[in-house]
């Protein structure tokens, strides 16, 4: 069992860290900033006000101590988007437009997240997997759902795999899972400037644009307060939900779509998790990092399209042996 602190390294390996802005995103946050200067906050309102003004509606489950809050838009099989723990969304408002001809497309913010209660106090890893379920078995009603999760998004789509199969056709997991990761590394909760960059440039590609010295401090002055220390206040609740040595049960079939630059959650950890799915393969998105869908979306969305027009992931052959068709890897 970990202990406090390598649990607590896993938490940024399994879930992630604050959501890292594409330049896209920081120069259209930074335009429409208001004389006070920009703000994370300003940066999340227009991602999200960019899927509402391309036809995304809110779906709004509970009431008003459980409230959460979903932009849905399209028809046809449900597409979750799931993102990872201090992001929200409107994280994926460059990604979620381009499969709404094809989808019923549901961006939440996860429990705790965004618009989504409780917004304030501790919040059990128990909490928000409950939200996430509670959203599924509301949307899949006629027909399973393919589930996309980034970094903790990822760890809760296996979950919802493993307990509801029926309910979930595939999952597509990006830069994250329900293993723990490698301890060590800068910390989670960056006390100044300098801290905050060493964690960003973990999370991003080495030729990725600086990230500015605003975005930087605003991830200083959320981190004490925001989901990763809500979160970590409940490290056996993060422990229980880990999925060591049972990935085997997962009989959904998983695609893992990995930014190959992540120094957090590297190729390694996508390595393992192939070993243990019973049906997954492997494709790598060079020069993208933790969070594909800001840093490098048009690459995501073609690799995400591509894969969900191919066939199933098929059941993972031993070392060495020829896989289904001839192949003699999962990987792409």
């Amino acid at each position: 069992m970990p202990d406090r602190r390598s649990a607590g390294a896993c938490v940024a390996r399994v879930a992630g860290v604050f959501g890292a802005a594409g330049a896209t995103a920081l120069l259209a946050g930074t335009l429409l900033a208001q004389t006070e200067g920009p703000s994370l906050e300003k940066l999340e309102k227009y991602r999200r006000d960019a899927l509402v003004a391309g036809g995304f509606a809110p779906l709004v489950l509970g009431g008003e101590t459980d409230r959460q809050v979903s932009l849905v838009h399209g028809k046809g099989q449900p597409l979750l988007f799931l993102h990872g723990v201090g992001n929200q969304g409107g994280s994926w408002f460059e990604v979620a437009p381009a499969f709404v001809t094809r989808y019923r497309v549901v961006v939440p913010d996860l429990p705790g997240h965004g618009e989504s209660a409780p917004a304030t106090g501790d919040l059990p890893m128990a909490t928000v997997v409950a939200g996430a379920e509670r959203l599924l078995l509301a949307v899949t009603t006629e027909r399973p759902a393919i589930v996309v999760g980034n970094s903790m998004g990822a760890w809760i789509a296996t979950l919802l795999a493993l307990r509801h199969p029926e309910r979930v056709e595939r999952i597509v997991l990006v830069n994250g899972g329900p293993l723990p990761g490698a301890p060590g590394g800068p910390s989670l909760l960056p006390q100044n400037r300098e801290q905050a960059a060493q964690l960003m440039a973990m999370l991003r590609d080495p030729a990725a644009p600086p990230l500015p010295d605003w975005l930087l401090d605003d991830l200083v002055r959320r981190a004490p307060t925001g989901p990763t220390a809500r979160m970590m206040r409940d490290i056996p609740g993060l422990v229980a939900h880990m999925l060591i040595g049972r990935l085997g049960e997962v009989k959904t079939p998983a695609d893992l779509l990995w930014g190959a630059s992540d120094q957090l959650m590297k190729t390694s950890y996508a390595e393992q998790l192939l070993a243990q799915f019973s049906a997954a393969r492997l494709t790598l998105l060079e020069h993208c990092g933790h969070i594909p869908a800001l840093e490098c979306a048009p690459a995501f969305v073609a690799a995400l399209d591509k894969l969900l027009a191919a066939p199933l992931p098929a059941p993972v052959a031993p070392i060495g042996a020829p896989a289904p068709g001839g192949a003699t890897s999962p990987r792409e």
